[in-house]
């Protein structure tokens, strides 16, 4: 742990947040030349969901020379995701996308490789300063002032040029700033433990996600690593836990036993640690970007578990962000042409709209039944795995450009509202 003992050392950045937004941010401005240092209040390793990748994080990995530590861990291979309601299947392979991209992707225990993203950006030469909590900001175009705790409870203030906040559920410069807006989603509550004996080898499917839809109201992830642990949880309304009664172990055992594929799969599974509830996960902000500042990775928006949207949308925020700030502390011509808006916030939304269009359809039952139809046109399938696999600003796609007018299509079609009629 390196303590920021000498706050006169200024940097061209601080970012803030070890996650893999921060890092991300971190390796790429370094990359080009930038000092950078990452102010993180957690000490690493430390669990956090979020552990499904998407084939698009494999893009912006590569990109900020990551993708090589990430390999030698040997996490899980992820190479697509299967959904299940009742005795219903349907198996997305992301080798059947029609966007050129990554066929594949991992499942990871976030603790590692969160810590393993941050350890290959250590080894570079940016300072990680763990368990230093950012207690005021002061922001503008000529340049950056944070007042910081450290492990000794010692206050500083460290200076910077700019200030990049990837600091996830944290949300430290929204709620510094008072950026924070209510999410338009539902609240929505999440259930879920680390379990051993997972009885995957019966199943054949360690290289898929389960998404299990609960006859109740809720669905469920099944997410294999390759350390023989199994990630399980339940995502629903509040309401829809309070029908269980019990501690929250009971509760969830109680609702796997109720969907028969989790059911069969887990029923001789062991809690590896608590079962952990996480309530009102959706989040919004005014605004991306300001003087001085940009947000990234779940300071941004989180929306919601069921597509796995949170890194890969997190790691896009990093790369471009990245690329603008690299722009704008360049000086001259360069920075003026930086327009955050047009070039950051319209990008970042734009990829958030298709997730927000896929989760809301999800909920209302649109999604289930065009996944679940025998009516699956090729195409179309290929056109949803691309959805699936987080190549959500390919506008080649038309559930891209045209995502939920698409949707609401082809939930038409398959409830036999309108015929059915060539694939777009």
């Amino acid at each position: 742990m390196r303590d920021l003992t000498d706050p006169t050392a200024a940097t061209d950045v601080t970012v803030i947040g070890a996650g893999p937004a921060g890092t991300a941010t971190a390796a790429l401005l370094h990359k080009a030349g930038l000092s950078v240092r990452i102010v993180e209040r957690e000490r690493f390793p430390r669990f956090v969901i979020g552990e499904s990748l998407l084939p698009h994080c494999m893009d912006v990995l590569d990109e900020a020379d990551l993708l090589d530590a990430v390999k030698a861990r040997n996490y899980q291979v992820k190479n697509g995701a299967l959904f299940l309601r009742g005795n219903a299947r349907c198996d997305f392979s992301f080798a059947e996308q029609v966007t050129p991209g990554w066929a594949w992707t991992w499942q990871v225990p976030r603790a590692d490789f969160d810590k393993t993203l941050a350890d290959a950006v250590e080894a570079r030469g940016v300072p990680i300063h763990y368990e230093h909590t950012i207690l005021s900001a002061q922001l503008g175009d000529h340049g950056a002032a944070l007042g910081v705790r450290t492990p000794a409870g010692a206050t500083v203030e460290i200076r910077s040029r700019f200030v990049v906040d990837a600091s996830g559920y944290g949300r430290v410069l929204p709620r510094l700033l008072k950026l924070d807006r209510p999410s338009p989603l539902p609240e929505r509550m999440a259930l879920f433990t680390h379990v051993s004996g997972d009885r995957r080898a019966e199943h054949a499917e360690s290289n898929r996600i389960w998404i299990c839809v609960h006859p109740g109201g809720a669905w469920l992830w099944i997410i294999p690593f390759s350390n023989g642990i199994t990630s399980v949880g339940a995502v629903a309304s509040p309401a829809f836990f309070d029908g269980y009664a019990g501690s929250l172990e009971s509760k969830l055992r109680a609702i796997i036993a109720g969907e028969p594929s989790a059911a069969a799969r887990l029923e001789h599974t062991k809690f590896e640690m608590p079962a952990t509830v996480l309530r009102g996960y959706s989040a919004s902000v005014e605004r991306l970007h300001g003087p001085g500042y940009v947000l990234v990775g779940n300071a941004t928006e989180f929306l919601d578990p069921v597509f796995s949207s949170g890194v890969t949308l997190a790691l896009e925020s990093a790369s471009r962000a990245a690329g603008l700030v690299i722009r704008e502390l360049a000086g001259g011509a360069a920075a003026t042409a930086v327009d955050w808006t047009r070039e950051y916030d319209d990008h970042m939304r734009a990829g958030v709209d298709v997730f927000h269009t896929f989760v809301t359809r999800w909920y209302d039952g649109t999604l289930p039944d065009i996944f679940f139809s025998a009516a699956h046109h090729p195409r179309t399938r290929a056109q949803i795995c691309s959805v699936l696999a987080g190549y959500v600003w390919d506008r080649k796609n038309p559930l891209v450009a045209h995502h939920a007018r698409r949707v609401d299509q082809l939930g038409k079609i398959v409830r036999g509202e309108l015929p059915a009629g060539p694939p777009a």
